[in-house]
């Protein structure tokens, strides 16, 4: 069998692919793959260190995008259309599975109205503009949100968003008295959650129970940070860059983060009370709604970024933080809201979808949405 997985600009797109792929080498290893991707996002990196091939073709946004940088896109697509004609071509994939990104819509629309087996996978409680145009066209689409099925009607499964094993395996943490709070905004931080975090530190100073910080600050504020946090008499371990964020997980009673799709898989997975700020000008304020999924799971707060000050900050913190029992039932909403072995579930359609199988007893019903 041969596997075409189209991802590419972020993390979030590349790595539920890679996981994919692992997942289906793991139990299928004579598979053939190919990754397709654009020479801008982070799959020319990510993929080859993966070990799996990448073939890059022309593609650019069309959605939220300048004038100037539509046009730009426009003119790019036919030269990506023809190239992934002929990838088709010569690969002859079984099925084409897009995750999301530029080449991702190229690729699947191109390859479902040549009449090859196609699938999407979406994180988002609020499908991406690239999937939400695919819709008609693919023949399934494995979904995290059950809010998300009503865009592939008759096409939807739950299958959850692949994530790295190490989060799923994270375990639910003794309560002690001490508690620990674990902050980050991506690999590149966020300045406004930084800023805040620092504004309410002589807040928390005076937390009614033993508070120990870990805060991931990217490498642009790591030194404001650290400054900042040294004028209080706060626990703070400021690092710019954590690479073993599942232990970080697991060390910690409460996460202040962005609410990026990977983002909320990986804290459904692990089974985290959270505090989401959603980046404000991501596309469609999909952040925003992923966020408001667990809200009303009640598996998390939210803090929108308009209303971001130190003490809104603190008191939120305090607040989830002094209830014990709170705590533990964020915990286990968030763990009900995740699926595990996402990957394997994938699979499991991928490969219903290239034989052609009948998969209705899987869907989505629309009582559910």
């Amino acid at each position: 069998m041969k596997v075409l997985i189209a991802a590419g600009g972020t993390g979030g797109h590349i790595f539920p692919g890679i996981a994919i792929a692992q997942e289906w080498q793991r139990r299928f290893p004579e598979t053939g793959f190919m990754f397709v991707g654009t020479e801008r996002g982070l799959e020319s990196k990510l993929v080859p260190k993966a070990g799996f091939p990448l073939t890059l073709i022309q593609a650019g946004a069309l959605n939220n995008v300048s004038l100037t940088r539509k046009v730009s896109s426009l003119l790019k697509m036919p030269v990506g259309v023809w190239q992934a004609m002929r990838l088709l071509r010569s690969f002859r994939p079984d099925i084409v599975v897009g995750i999301g990104g530029y080449a991702s819509g190229v690729m699947v629309l191109v390859a479902a109205l040549q009449g090859f087996p196609t699938m999407v996978v979406e994180p988002n409680a609020l499908p991406g503009f690239t999937n939400r145009k695919l819709a008609r066209f693919v023949n399934a689409a494995g979904v995290t949100f059950a809010e998300a099925a009503r865009f592939f009607p008759g096409k939807a499964v739950l299958t959850g968003t692949p994530v790295r094993a190490d989060f799923e395996a994270v375990q639910p943490k003794s309560r002690t008295e001490e508690r620990h709070l674990l902050i980050f905004g991506g690999s590149q931080g966020a300045r406004a959650i930084n800023q805040a975090m620092i504004a309410a530190a002589p807040i928390l100073a005076k937390a009614p129970f033993p508070l120990r910080i870990t805060h991931q600050t990217g490498e642009a504020d790591f030194e404001t940070v650290r400054q900042g946090y040294a004028a209080t008499t706060l626990q703070v371990e400021v690092r710019p860059f954590i690479y073993e964020m599942a232990a970080a997980f697991a060390a910690a009673d409460l996460l202040i983060c962005r609410a990026g799709a990977m983002t909320a898989a990986e804290v459904a997975a692990a089974g985290k009370a959270a505090i989401f700020i959603p980046f404000p000008l991501a596309a469609d304020d999909h952040q925003r709604k992923n966020a408001e999924a667990f809200v009303r799971a009640g598996a998390g707060r939210l803090v929108v970024q308009a209303e971001l000050t130190g003490e809104r900050l603190a008191q939120e913190i305090l607040t989830v933080l002094e209830n014990a029992g709170q705590l533990s039932a964020m915990e286990q909403a968030g763990r009900r809201l995740a699926r595990s072995n996402a990957a394997g579930h994938v699979v499991d359609l991928a490969l219903r979808v290239a034989r052609r199988a009948s998969f209705s007893e899987l869907l989505v019903k629309e009582s559910a949405t």
